[in-house]
């Protein structure tokens, strides 16, 4: 019971960091705990991909609180440019969420945040891109392992 609940946790760990701006990669636990058989495979996917969607959310909650920085000097854009920005996000960026699972993705978690996105377009489409690569893991591991 308690290698079950170290190993699954160790999975959620592993893709709630990787989901975050943190250098984590889910990937190697995932397709060992796949190869080694003990747990069932949606059971993987599942606590996979809700560590990984958490993650995102993470990411999403430090969007939302990082536009009260806008007029700070550091800040990487100015007032006019955010504003820019947010017009094209709201004509062409709500769907690069679908690439949020993607090197690179959890920039686009963030600045979901930033741009206000409703939490429920988020949750469907990060959930839909992190959920997606796992079934696709699976499936590579699957076929790979033969």
């Amino acid at each position: 019971m308690m290698a079950a609940i170290a190993a699954l946790g160790g999975l959620f760990l592993a893709a709630f960091g990787a989901a975050t701006i943190l250098p984590f990669q889910s990937e190697v636990v995932f397709v060992g705990l796949q190869l080694g058989g003990r747990w069932p495979v949606w059971l993987l996917v599942l606590v996979a991909s809700i560590g990984n969607i958490l993650g995102a959310v993470v990411n999403f909650v430090m969007g939302l609180y990082a536009e009260r920085f806008r007029d700070r000097r550091w800040f990487p854009a100015s007032g006019r440019q955010l504003d820019r920005a947010q017009d094209w996000w709201q004509r062409y960026g709500l769907w690069t969420l679908l690439l949020s699972w993607a090197p690179f993705g959890d920039a686009f978690t963030v600045i979901a945040g930033i741009m206000r996105v409703p939490l429920w377009q988020f949750l469907a489409l990060v959930s839909v891109a992190k959920t997606g690569r796992y079934i696709v893991l699976t499936w590579a591991t699957a076929a790979a392992a033969g």
